[in-house]
Order: C-alpha cells, then sequence, then structure tokens
C-alpha cells in the first residue's frame, strides 16, 4: 500500500436528521482503510444509491462519531488482501458491500472478494455501480426463494410491485430474459410506465388504484409468483387474491405485523429476500454472490440485460448525495441515481 494515501475524502453523518439539514451528510477526512486476508482495497470510482441508504441515516444515529453510507459501487483493485484468489490490482469490479462494514461513498473502500464480481465490460463504471444491490436482490428472489431453478422451462405469471423502481426493473429483466414468465408490473405514472415496459413487464397495472381487479384483468388466471418491493403489508390481501394455489410470494420491504393467514387456505408460500443476509451472517457461501454478479455482468456484455442507471448527480460530495437521499425519499426516483468520481 506503499502508493495508496494514508486519507481520503469520504460523505458521512454524525447524526440521524432531515435530508435538507445541510448536517444531514457531510465532507469528511478519513482514514484509508486496510484490507483484511480476504478484502479487496477498492478506489471507487462511481456509487449509487439506494433506499437502504437513507433508511439507514434516519433510524440508525452514530452518536457523534463519522458513519460512511453507501453499498453500490465500481472501481478498480488497488490492493489485495493475502488471502485473495479472485482478484489482482488493476482489475475492474462491482459489487453491493455489506451493511455491518462501512460504506462506499468514499474514494477507498474495503471489500471480502467472495462478493466481487468483475465489472462488465461494456459499461461504464456509473452504468455498473447501478447493477449489483439489485441485481442480486432480484436474483436472489426469483431464482433462490421462488425457485425459479428451471430457467426457461420455467411458465406462468410473475407480478412486480415498482416496476420502474431499481430492484423491480432488474426483477422484469431477469424474468423476461431467463425464463418463460410474462410479467405484470406496476407503475402510476407516464414516465414509470414506459420504463417497466423497457425493462420486461408485459402488462402495467396502477398501483394507486385497487390491486387485485387490474391484476385479475390482466391474468383472469391468477398470478403463479409475486415479487412484493414495496407495500407489502398493504396488499397482502390483494395478492392472497390473486396468486394461484401453491403460489409463491417473496418481499424485500419493511413492515410491521400483517394477517399471514391470508395465505393459508392456498398454501401460498412466503420468502423473505434481504441481499446482505449472506455477507452479514458469514454464510460458508458467501461466494454464490460473486457468481451471481459475474453472470449478471456477462449477460450485460451479451446484451440481454442493461443497466438501469438513469441519472448522475455528478461528483461524489455531501451536497449531492443529499440531493440523491431527498429524491429516492419522495418516491419518485426511476431506476438508479448514480454519482461519479471524487
Amino acid at each position: 500500500m506503499s502508493e495508496i494515501p494514508t486519507t481520503m475524502p469520504a460523505v458521512a453523518y454524525r447524526k440521524s436528521l432531515p435530508v435538507d439539514d445541510t448536517e444531514s451528510l457531510i465532507d469528511v477526512t478519513l482514514p484509508v482503510p486496510r484490507p483484511g486476508p480476504r478484502d479487496l482495497l477498492v478506489r471507487v470510482e462511481a456509487i449509487a444509491v439506494n433506499p437502504v441508504d437513507y433508511k439507514v441515516r434516519q433510524n440508525n444515529d452514530p452518536g457523534g462519531e463519522p458513519k460512511v453510507l453507501g453499498w453500490d459501487a465500481a472501481g478498480t483493485v488497488v490492493a489485495v488482501g493475502d488471502e485473495v484468489a479472485a482478484f489482482e490490482v488493476g482489475d475492474a469490479v462491482f459489487y453491493a458491500g455489506a451493511i455491518d462494514r462501512p460504506g462506499t461513498n468514499a474514494l477507498f473502500h474495503a471489500v471480502d472478494e467472495r462478493i466481487v464480481g468483475h465489472k462488465p465490460t461494456t459499461l461504464s463504471f456509473a452504468e455498473a455501480a447501478a447493477l449489483p444491490l439489485t441485481s442480486l436482490t432480484a436474483w436472489e428472489g426469483l431464482f433462490e426463494h421462488l425457485g425459479l431453478r428451471n430457467a426457461l422451462e420455467k411458465t406462468g405469471t410473475l407480478l412486480v410491485t415498482a416496476a420502474a423502481g431499481g430492484v423491480g426493473a432488474m426483477v422484469a429483466q431477469l424474468a423476461r430474459a431467463l425464463t418463460g414468465l410474462t410479467v405484470i408490473g406496476t407503475a402510476s405514472r407516464p414516465e414509470t410506465t414506459e420504463f417497466a415496459r423497457r425493462m420486461g413487464v408485459s402488462h402495467v397495472v396502477d398501483h394507486r388504484r385497487p390491486l387485485a381487479p387490474q391484476v385479475a384483468e390482466a391474468a383472469p388466471g391468477g398470478v403463479d409468483f409475486v415479487f412484493s418491493t414495496a407495500g407489502t403489508d398493504q396488499n397482502l390481501a390483494a395478492y392472497a387474491d390473486v396468486l394461484k394455489p401453491l403460489g409463491r410470494l417473496v418481499a424485500i420491504d419493511d413492515f410491521g405485523p400483517v394477517e399471514i393467514g391470508l395465505l393459508k387456505s392456498k398454501s401460498i408460500s412466503f420468502h423473505w429476500e434481504f441481499m446482505f443476509t449472506r455477507s452479514l451472517h458469514q454464510t460458508p457461501d458467501q461466494a454464490v454472490q460473486r457468481h451471481i454478479l459475474n453472470q449478471i455482468a456477462r449477460l450485460v456484455d451479451a446484451g440481454i440485460l442493461t443497466t438501469t442507471a438513469t441519472t448522475d448527480l455528478g461528483t461524489i460530495n455531501a451536497e449531492h448525495l443529499r440531493e440523491a437521499h431527498r429524491v429516492l425519499e419522495s418516491g419518485k426516483a426511476i431506476g438508479k441515481i448514480t454519482l461519479t468520481g471524487f
């Protein structure tokens, strides 16, 4: 690490504050992390912002210590730990990080090699940074939890909520590319409807109106799978109505107690998807995420998948990140917001 500086610019927060407060995210200078045995030290070239960023900022007060947020990143490996086997200095990578380690809103970032993929060669760093968290969430939800293991042999109908959001857009793309499923997606504005259709949604329903009648019109026989990215508690009765017997439901959002008994008569199975589970609990199969990201990169470079990056807000600094958080908190983001360089 002799050519790597000892300090670096970063964006952090010291106290949970409203996003309009200029102290909600601040520019800081921090020590450059040293990589552990299985870690890569990455020079961060671009990041993307996710709802988890503002949710942690709002609900996890660091008590005055600078806490760096951010998970999606793309960059260049500048140092490797003694036990690293899959990467070398100079490799271009992309990844979603770990929720229990410092985030990617910093010039240098240490990350376990098992959850890192080689960056798609056909994308810029910003375009690649938009993909990891949502791709992993979508892949794990579809192919691990909903059980779509036979890929193109699997037919039927999938309902995905907020289909123009980061996760919803990747769910739609993967379902279109790798399964025989017909995708119904929810959206409510002309611009989100158009984006959802570009991502692979065949039928769009308005999530501001009662869901079940609209889904029944698009799929009179019911749906086989639901990928719920938002509003699971509000929509559970509708899901129970439109899902076929023995259907499957996977959810990624946060909510309180729900009447899970609504699913019993049809033997509908409920699954959680939390992309950080493997790294948080140090599961033996963490490297599955590296394999998923490498597969995503191959599909992108083959022209089968596309980036969901829609807006780049400029350099990585506190002002631009506050704007990214503000847009996400408004619920009006389409695709993914990125920032590039320091």
